[in-house]
């Protein structure tokens, strides 16, 4: 297969060209009660998890000091020296771009590199709370480094075969289970946790393999005459009065989902601690057809119709 055509600098309306002098690399830092050595490690090349972040942290500074520009091909790495360069490989299709690491993240979960929206959308992981991903430090040529330096975007790299990306996908480490507790009332959110460039953490995988629906809007138990066990706490809401709606996506971050639902015109919904994006609710799983097709006109193509009592 000929390699795809080099695509010129795509420059954009935001900021100026930036350097890649000084390299930054940086003492050790904590975060929480996690530790981060950074070193120039030239053979890095890792599979894990990525996250992405976009508007909410628009014009913020980044680790090495740049301003954080949304459409630019970057992303935030704990301890690969800032800046450098790194292929990222999408381990669902196979897609392969080259992005500036600019900033330190991500710090929480089990993601191993945080993309600006841009390079999530080159990447087309821009509807995943997380994906599965291959990150490969590179040296790419003068010409790349200047197109994303000036905020523009260079060509995807070949797909990567089949049989290399069933490999990496066996290297994968497996997911921290969601904790799933049915609650009667909602937690306050937690705080964004912050490294040393005031970052946001990007958005929490926590909830996107597989939502479980809880039951909520159970009935008190009566007061007992006798000494008889009392009603489950967990007993379902009549059928009759459950709505539904659909999913798009799940935030640690309020801020991230109120944007991500003013842009396609959706609700944020706060629940055990995680924000979600959601159309409807809708009186049946028929008319939440209506949410699905809504998602995916907003580039969502797998959203979830869930009970309306489910978190």
């Amino acid at each position: 297969m000929p390699p795809p055509p080099a695509s010129s600098p795509r420059p954009l309306a935001q900021g100026a060209m930036v350097s890649d002098e000084p390299v930054m690399i940086g003492a050790p830092y904590s975060v929480g009660k996690v530790t981060y050595t950074p070193e120039d490690a030239p053979n890095y090349d890792a599979v894990g998890y990525a996250g992405w972040y976009g508007e909410e942290l628009q014009g913020n500074k980044t680790a090495n000091g740049e301003t954080f520009v949304p459409e630019a091909i970057t992303a935030a790495h704990q301890t690969l020296p800032l800046p450098s360069y790194v292929e990222v490989t999408a381990l669902d299709t196979g897609r392969t771009i080259l992005v500036r690491v600019n900033d330190r993240g991500p710090f929480a979960n089990d993601r191993i590199i945080d993309l600006s929206r841009g390079a999530a959308e080159q990447l087309g992981v821009i509807g995943e709370g997380a994906a599965a991903v291959r990150v490969r430090r590179v040296s790419p040529p003068d010409q790349e480094r200047v197109a994303l330096r000036s905020h523009g975007r260079v060509a995807e790299r070949l797909e990567t075969p089949p049989a290399l990306l069933t490999a990496l996908r066996a290297k994968l480490p497996a997911r921290p289970a969601a904790k799933v507790v049915a609650r009667p009332n909602a937690k306050t959110p937690p705080k964004p946790v912050r490294g040393p460039a005031k970052r946001e953490i990007a958005p929490t995988p926590a909830r996107q393999d597989g939502f479980v629906v809880e039951k909520a809007g159970a009935p008190s138990a009566p007061t007992p005459v006798a000494p008889v066990a009392p009603a489950p706490a967990s007993a379902a809401a009549p059928v009759a009065a459950r709505t539904y709606v659909v999913q798009v996506a799940a935030f640690s971050s309020r801020a991230r989902a109120e944007t991500l639902a003013k842009r396609i015109g959706a609700r944020a919904v706060e629940g055990d601690g995680v924000w979600r994006v959601r159309f409807g609710p809708y009186p049946t799983q028929d008319a939440a057809q209506a949410g699905v097709r809504a998602a995916a006109a907003k580039g969502f193509e797998n959203g979830r119709i869930m009970a309306n009592d489910a978190r």
